[in-house]
């Protein structure tokens, strides 16, 4: 049996290099439990500053030094076990309520077998999904206690100790208990599972057509929670109403159901709130008159508790009068499907970055750099065998972008003939998430969202006169943002960015679409055209030909270094001679004052110098059109070091593309194009049979990487 790819669940990245079973069994040899040297028992690891106060001091406990009754797991795990400490981790702790009514996502992220006594060495392993990857994290089992008590997430038994556990994994992964302080619910479902998250406004829904939807997804296995939006000022994050609810708290949704009353039907879901105290106080609320008419077994059966332990059932109706959003999350894109069978979906998946003056294009709103955001093709071939008419994948709002383009006109006819034809689409969600954002006790995420566009070669002039055919909506300062499309057949470019421009991020893209649709990095169609082709001129004629026979150099008014000189001389075939031929030098010299012209032409701010942006454009006025990649490497490469590149780079680097693409395209022999231009890039560069552009773009960017640009 082969092994399970690495990077699954079965067979999960070990974080910090640490692996469980053997770290595990040097401390049974040795009789000495497990400290973790990488989250060490110290402030560091709270993240927070320290209280000033010693009555407050922190200590590091293990559970039996806390409790003498101390188990991992006491009977079974159920969402009463975990009760929120002193940190705002709400939305971590709902979403873990949420995962303990799933057995089969639990044993995921808390493996099995674990225990404080049988095979005790002070050790633990949890798995967490990372931007599509498992990752295992190792702790030791001591917990930090204030007062004699767990200073943050703890069982309302007092006895059991894996909901601690857990949280102590999770905040090692990020950096830190602190870096927990704050965030979105799907965050956690999403790290949980390796699922989709997506937000509902309630208000959106009737409250029947809201409670069979949110039934139908816990049926689904999907994880579901809400809370109430504070719109006001953030002082009233935390305030009781007057029915019991917390603003701006996470509530896990664990159940659904419906009890008939006389001759009505009453929809009520259940709701935990993870500090596990403080109820809901309304109609059908724990102390509710309402059950005083219901029939015990009914009662019995849904399980009522009279117990002040976070739990409690609410009316449909009273929900969406008193909640705001609703979070989902999807373990998979078939639980939005009830026809759909795994085995009709497949996941593809990019990790990406955007850099200033490169990559980082910002919003729609900065027209001249918004081209130059990461681009990746999506081909959608498989159509939906059946039009779903209850479509949530509505374009939305995109903010401040949206009046930046006139929506196409529609007709009444041209709606009839749609109509008519009404052809079957493709089904495609896509996701974008930032990394690695949390820092310390406080956030730190950018502003973004996707445009979805048909058509591939996106330049500037594409952009400004044409509107997306999806989006994620306006931008959003969260970990991720996620949109359901259904697109007709064809060829479609999704652009992910941020809301301004030279942010600098990390970012990963994944996309669920039918099988036979495929996502790819987008290539910005890198071709090689001859380069330089100005004629000429009869001035520079005239100075070739009376400067010629004393050096056959160039004139010193250029203000070029000597090394790049040398550059432009061996960049032509002077036949193993330190000179240019007249003709050779009249073309050059028209080559570089055709630079000149160029390079002040896009040095728009007139620096004397051009950032990766307006590199990019100018490489495409000397016909040049590169991938982003490749202008982040050329920019690298011939900066000397600076942020933005001068004029002499700009010479060099051209001159070196002429020559690598001139090399490129005279070479004969396959098997020498196979190899790259010299030994070097054997090991990287592999051409197919028939090199088109993406060869060609693949041998530039190794080439670029291996150095294989000294001639």
């Amino acid at each position: 049996m082969s092994e399970a790819p690495l990077g699954s669940s079965e067979n999960p990245i070990k974080f910090k290099d640490q692996d469980f079973e053997t770290l595990q069994a040097e401390c049974l040899k040795s009789g000495v439990l497990f400290s973790d040297p990488t989250f060490p028992a110290e402030q560091k690891s709270i993240g927070t500053p320290e209280d000033p106060d010693p009555k407050k001091a922190i200590q590091w406990k293990r559970p039996k030094e806390i409790s003498k009754n101390a188990a991992f797991v006491e009977d079974t795990t159920a969402t009463t076990d975990i009760c929120q400490g002193q940190l705002g981790d709400c939305w971590l702790l709902a979403a873990l309520s949420c995962l303990t009514a799933h057995p089969s996502l639990f044993v995921k992220v808390v493996p099995p077998n674990q225990s404080l006594s049988d095979r005790y060495a002070g050790i633990f392993h949890f798995k967490f999904w990372q931007y599509g990857e498992w990752v295992e994290v190792v702790v030791d089992d001591r917990l930090p206690v204030r007062e004699g008590r767990l200073l943050f997430s703890y069982s309302r038994s007092r006895n059991e100790f894996w909901s601690a556990l857990v949280e102590k994994a999770y905040a090692k992964l990020i950096g830190s208990y602190g870096s927990l302080k704050g965030g979105n619910i799907s965050e956690g479902m999403e790290d949980f599972t390796g699922g989709i998250a997506r937000s509902l406004e309630i208000s959106s829904r009737t409250p029947r057509v809201l409670w069979r939807s949110l039934a139908a997804a816990l049926s689904r296995g999907s994880l579901l929670s809400c809370f109430i939006q504070v719109h006001a000022s953030t002082s009233d994050i935390g305030k009781v109403t007057g029915e019991g609810l917390i603003r701006g708290h996470a509530y896990a949704i664990t159940d659904a159901d419906k009890l008939t009353k006389t001759s009505d039907e009453i929809l009520l879901l259940r709701l935990r709130n993870p500090w596990g105290f403080i109820e809901y106080c309304g109609p059908w609320s724990d102390k509710g008159k309402e059950w005083e008419n219901v029939d015990p077994t009914e009662k019995e059966r849904i399980e009522v508790k009279c117990v002040e332990d976070g739990e409690f059932w609410i009316s449909a109706e009273d929900f969406c009068n008193l909640f705001d959003v609703v979070e989902l999350c999807s373990v998979n894109p078939d639980s939005y499907d009830e026809e759909s069978t795994p085995a009709s979906w497949a996941i593809t998946e990019h990790e990406g970055c955007w850099l200033p003056g490169s990559s980082a294009g910002g919003s729609r709103k900065y027209n001249k750099t918004f081209c130059k955001n990461p681009q990746y093709t999506l081909v959608l071939r498989e159509k939906d065998e059946n039009e779903d008419e209850d479509d949530e994948d509505d374009m939305g709002d995109d903010g401040e972008d949206d009046d930046e383009m006139e929506d196409q006109t529609v007709t009444p006819d041209s709606k009839k003939r749609a109509e008519k034809q009404k052809v079957r689409r493709c089904t495609v969600l896509v996701e974008l998430l930032q990394k690695n954002r949390r820092q310390r006790d406080k956030l730190n995420f950018l502003y973004i969202a996707f445009h979805v566009y048909k058509n591939t070669c996106l330049d500037r002039s594409f952009f400004m006169k044409n509107r997306p055919a999806g989006r994620s909506g306006k931008y959003k300062a969260q970990r991720g943002v996620w949109r359901k499309m259904r697109l007709d057949p064809g060829t479609y470019v999704i652009v992910v960015s941020t809301y301004r421009p030279n942010l600098p991020g990390e970012f990963f893209v994944r996309t669920f679409s039918k099988i036979g649709n495929t996502l790819d990095m987008f290539i910005f169609v890198l071709f090689f055209y001859q380069v330089m082709t100005a004629p000429v001129s009869s001035e520079d004629q005239e100075r070739v030909q009376m400067t010629f026979d004393k050096q056959a150099v160039l004139e010193k008014d250029y203000h070029l270094p000597l090394e790049t000189c040398r550059e432009l001389i061996f960049g032509e075939d002077t036949k193993g001679r330190c000179a240019l031929s007249r003709e050779q030098a009249g073309t050059l010299l028209a080559s570089v004052r055709n630079l000149q012209s160029i390079f002040s032409q896009f040095d728009e701010d007139s620096s004397g110098s051009m950032s990766r942006f307006e590199l990019s454009s100018a490489l495409q006025a000397v016909e040049f059109q590169c991938d982003n990649k490749v202008v982040e490497l050329l920019s690298e490469r011939f900066t000397s070091g600076e942020l933005d590149m001068p004029f002499h780079g700009f010479v060099s680097c051209v001159t070196r593309l002429r020559k690598l693409f001139a090399l490129y395209e005279s070479e004969t022999s396959q098997e020498v194009k196979d190899r790259g231009i010299n030994s070097v890039s054997i090991k990287h560069a592999r051409l197919c049979t028939d090199p088109g552009p993406e060869q060609a773009f693949h041998f530039l960017l190794v080439s670029i990487h291996s150095g294989c640009f000294s001639f």
